[in-house]
């Protein structure tokens, strides 16, 4: 094969590029694999609440013995998509004054000193009066942590917001615990506006951007409705958890027209883009996966593979091709027991999908930070 002069110079030309320009223009955001963090606002029980669960049902405790740094440390270390569940509490008060409190030195007088739980809005916690002390709060405060480390890392791989809306029955066993208030379409309403109270619409990736010219979710994202990463970075996604709350979302919102989250979806529906598969097989995962849906599935759960160090879990998850691989056991947070830990190879940020990636994806390419893409990418 004779080289041309021109034939020389692009080449030449191209590798002078940056690795990430040479391996990315044209990669989208569902053909990357991130890992994510499960109860992201977790920061563990309280010692009175910890005491007394150890007594009367420590299969609960051990569930739930688990705590992970705050949100800007997690991201530091490479998480990519953070996990945060929410109460509703219109009028303010409803979980001022939990019952797990009173178990605590100081009682229910040392919680809550600055009266955050007193005033409206979506509250972060796990289980109402039991498990409810957070890394953040409240939900619009743990949203501008996120927003914060975005400002200061412009290019960074974008950042998934799982939100698990929280309906929990009060436990007959634990005194005046407070009911949930019902994720009714005004609430969730409220959900969207709490949303884009913190971040502006050019920080985030929205369902109506993926639909674009389609009438419905599947359609786009079984083509080019997901944008490229090199437009996704420093922006963020919002992914509603429960699908008990899809027909409020959707209500007047056909195909999350106007909507800030994708929905946790049925396959084939019209509001279809992000399914979970937290169970699911690896051959399951990975047809969702070509078919374009973004799917977030679990490594371990429990504290059981934390425990054990089983990684049967943890190995199918990774080479199912779910875009989103969750964990309580973030490589910086090892379980204490075993070691056991989920990390991407090289503890890397992002890497190829291992189901949708093309050939020429570059592994090494995609946590680095880019400059902005050309005009009209």
């Amino acid at each position: 094969m004779t080289r041309t002069p021109l034939f020389l110079a692009l080449a030449s030309a191209a590798a002078c590029l940056p690795l990430h320009a040479q391996a990315e223009p044209e990669l989208r955001l569902n053909q990357i694999q991130v890992i994510g963090s499960h109860n992201s606002y977790h920061a563990g029980l309280t010692p009175g609440v910890a005491k007394l669960l150890q007594a009367v049902n420590p299969k609960a405790f051990d569930g739930l013995d688990y705590s992970h740094a705050d949100l800007p440390t997690q991201l530091d270390h490479g998480i990519r998509q953070v996990e945060l569940d929410i109460f509703g509490d219109a009028k303010g008060g409803r979980f001022a004054h939990p019952f797990g409190a009173t178990l605590n030195a100081g009682g229910a007088a040392a919680y809550d000193p600055e009266g955050v739980f007193r005033k409206p809005g979506f509250k972060v916690m796990h289980v109402q009066d039991i498990d409810y002390v957070s890394n953040c709060q409240p939900f619009t405060a743990c949203l501008a942590a996120v927003r914060t480390w975005s400002l200061a890392h412009p290019r960074h791989v974008p950042i998934f917001i799982l939100v698990e809306t929280k309906t929990d029955a009060p436990i007959a066993a634990v005194p005046g615990m407070a009911s949930p208030e019902p994720f009714t379409t005004a609430a969730l309403d409220a959900l969207d506006a709490e949303i884009r109270s913190v971040f502006r619409p050019s920080e985030m990736i929205t369902p109506d951007q993926v639909r674009g010219r389609y009438a419905t979710l599947p359609e786009a994202v079984a083509h080019d409705g997901w944008p490229t990463l090199a437009r996704a970075r420093g922006k963020v996604v919002f992914l509603l958890d429960q699908r008990n709350v899809t027909a409020p979302y959707v209500a007047g919102h056909p195909a999350l027209v106007g909507r800030a989250l994708f929905t946790n979806a049925e396959p084939g529906q019209p509001d279809a883009a992000f399914v979970e598969q937290n169970d699911g097989t690896p051959e399951a995962i990975a047809a969702l996966v070509r078919q374009g849906y973004l799917v977030r599935t679990r490594s371990d759960a429990d504290t059981k593979e934390g425990r054990s160090g089983s990684t049967v879990q943890r190995d199918a998850a990774l080479r199912s091709g779910a875009q989103i691989i969750s964990t309580d056991y973030p490589a910086f947070e090892p379980a204490r027991w075993t070691g056991y830990s989920v990390s991407l190879p090289g503890q890397a940020v992002a890497r190829c999908n291992p189901v949708t990636a093309p050939r020429d994806c570059n592994d090494a390419a995609l946590a680095v930070d880019a400059p902005p893409p050309a005009p009209g990418r």
